[in-house]
C-alpha cells in the first residue's frame, strides 16, 4: 500500500471548442497522503471543479484529458476504458460530493433508491443489505435513518447535503472530493457542515480534496492549501504557511480580501481587472496583467513552482 492516496503529475485537461481549446487545467501536478486533507482555493472559473470532474476520469463534454498522469491508491486511471472506471475506480476509489446538492438528486426516486443504486451495481448486494448500509450511513452524517423512504423534497437543505456527503462515502473509497458543499447553504448549516466534515475525517481516516473559492472555511479544515490560477496551481503548501506567509502576490491579494475579526485592517483590497480568457491566456506568468508586482520576465516566461521553504511552493519570478 502507497502512503499516498492520490498522485497527480503534469495534468491536462482542455476543452476543446469550435473556437479552439479552453485551458482549463494546464499542467497539474500535487500528491494526497492518507489521512490528509487539500484544499483547492481560487476565483470562479478557474479551473478548480473542473479539475474534480478529471480526477474522477469523466471532464465534462467536450472535455479531454490530453497528458498527464493520474494515480489512485497506487494505480493509473488516465486511459483506462469507460466500463473499468464505472466499475473499478469511481465510487469504489475515488468518490465526488457535487456542488449544489439540491440539483443532485433525482426528484422521482426516494432517497434510499438512489443511495442504494451503487452498492447494487458495484458489490452486488441485495436491496434489504444495501438499505442496511444507507442507513448506518444516514446516521453516520446526522440524519434519521428513515430519511430513505423520503423523497428529496421533503429535505432541507443542509439535510440534502448530508444525504449527498453520505452517498459520497457509502462505498468507502480512498479519496472523497468536496466541490463546494457548503454553497447556498446558511452560516449555521454551513458551520454544521465543515464539523461534519472534520469529524468524518478524523474517524474514517479521509484522505479529501476540499474545493471552494472561500479560504476562511479552508482554515478550518485542510492540511495544506493548493491556489488556483487560470488553470493552474500558483501556491501549494501547508495551510499556516499558506495564511501567515503567502508566496504568490495572488494569494497575498486573495487573503486580503477576507474580513479579520481580531485585526485592524483600513479597508479590505481587490484585485482589480478579470480572470484571464483560457482560449488564449497570457504569456509568461497568467497572472501579470492584474499584478502590482510585474517586471518584463513575467510578460515573457512562464515560472516554474519551486520551492520556498519546507513543502511549501509558489510559481513567482519574485522568488
Amino acid at each position: 500500500m502507497t502512503t499516498n492516496a492520490l498522485e497527480v503529475k503534469n495534468l491536462k485537461m482542455y476543452y476543446f471548442t469550435s473556437r479552439g481549446p479552453v485551458k482549463a487545467v494546464d499542467d497539474i501536478s500535487f500528491t494526497l497522503k492518507r489521512g490528509e486533507v487539500l484544499g483547492l482555493a481560487g476565483e470562479s472559473g478557474c479551473g478548480k471543479s473542473s479539475l474534480g470532474f478529471t480526477l474522477l476520469g469523466m471532464p465534462t463534454p467536450p472535455g479531454k484529458i490530453v497528458g498527464g498522469s493520474i494515480k489512485v491508491d497506487g494505480r493509473e486511471i488516465v486511459g483506462l476504458p469507460e466500463d473499468v472506471l464505472r466499475k473499478e475506480i469511481r465510487w469504489e476509489k475515488i468518490s465526488m460530493i457535487f456542488q449544489g446538492a439540491m440539483n443532485a438528486m433525482n426528484p422521482v426516486y426516494t432517497v434510499g433508491y438512489q443511495m442504494i443504486e451503487p452498492l447494487i451495481y458495484h458489490k452486488g448486494m441485495d436491496q434489504d443489505e444495501a438499505l442496511e448500509r444507507a442507513q448506518k450511513y444516514l446516521e453516520l452524517v446526522g440524519l434519521d435513518p428513515e430519511i430513505v423512504y423520503r423523497y428529496p423534497h421533503e429535505l432541507s437543505g443542509g439535510m440534502k447535503q448530508r444525504v449527498i456527503i453520505a452517498t459520497a462515502l457509502l462505498m468507502e473509497p480512498t479519496v472523497v472530493i468536496a466541490d463546494e458543499p457548503t454553497t447556498a447553504l446558511d452560516v449555521i448549516v454551513q458551520a454544521q457542515i465543515i464539523n461534519l466534515m472534520k469529524r468524518l475525517k478524523k474517524e474514517l481516516n479521509l484522505s479529501m480534496i476540499f474545493i471552494t473559492h472561500d479560504l476562511s472555511i479552508l482554515a478550518e479544515i485542510s492540511d495544506k492549501i493548493a491556489i488556483m490560477y487560470a488553470g493552474k496551481i500558483v501556491e501549494l503548501g501547508p495551510s499556516d504557511k499558506i495564511y501567515y506567509e503567502p508566496a504568490h502576490p495572488y494569494t497575498q491579494k486573495l487573503l486580503a480580501a477576507i474580513p479579520r475579526l481580531h485585526e485592524d485592517v483600513d479597508r479590505l483590497e481587490f484585485i482589480p481587472g478579470q480572470p484571464p480568457n483560457l482560449l488564449n491566456p497570457p504569456k509568461g506568468c497568467r497572472f501579470n496583467p492584474r499584478c502590482p508586482y510585474a517586471m518584463q520576465i513575467c510578460k515573457e516566461q512562464e515560472p516554474e513552482l519551486k520551492e520556498v521553504d519546507k513543502d511549501h511552493y509558489a510559481a513567482c519570478w519574485l522568488l
